[in-house]
């Protein structure tokens, strides 16, 4: 059975923008000062603004995605991402996050598990065969937690 959702943060997205605007904010104000005799730090200014921003906007989305083999995972355009061989889960079941299990890529001590997550709390979890948990978000927790459990039969 295919699945393909992908789950939006507009709250990174706010973020994003915020920050995008503050850098350019500062940009032109710097611009605005006597031009200093070191160009290499205003490039490098620059070149850590634009990876921070870069950072960033590949944390606008989560993507899941699930076919005959794999269940995959995607952060924004896929810089971060991973992928189980639907041979290896055990399990899935729907869960809710708490609040301070925060957001993005986290690994959690105890409950030792790795989360991906953009935004909400809702989450499938799955446990692999070797023992490792992860909790996967996702804004229609049952049909993927359904569509998970018809993969692995």
């Amino acid at each position: 059975m295919n699945y393909k959702h992908t789950q939006i943060s507009y709250m990174m997205i706010v973020v994003t923008l915020a920050v995008l605007v503050f850098f350019t904010w500062a940009h032109i104000m710097a611009s605005a000062e006597p031009p200093s005799t070191d160009s290499g730090t205003n490039f490098a200014v620059t070149a850590i603004m634009a990876l921070i921003l870069f950072i960033l906007a590949s944390f606008t989305s989560l993507q899941v995605i699930i076919d005959e083999k794999y269940l995959r995972i995607k952060f924004g355009y896929g810089i971060c991402q991973k992928k189980f061989l639907l041979n290896d889960v055990t399990s899935a079941k729907t869960v809710k996050n708490h609040w301070y299990y925060g957001w993005w890529i986290r690994v959690w001590l105890w409950p030792k598990m790795w989360i991906y997550n953009v935004s909400g709390f809702d989450a499938v979890e799955i446990k692999l065969k070797n023992g490792k948990t992860y909790r996967i978000g996702t804004d229609e927790p049952k049909k993927l937690e359904q569509t998970i459990l018809h993969s692995i039969k």
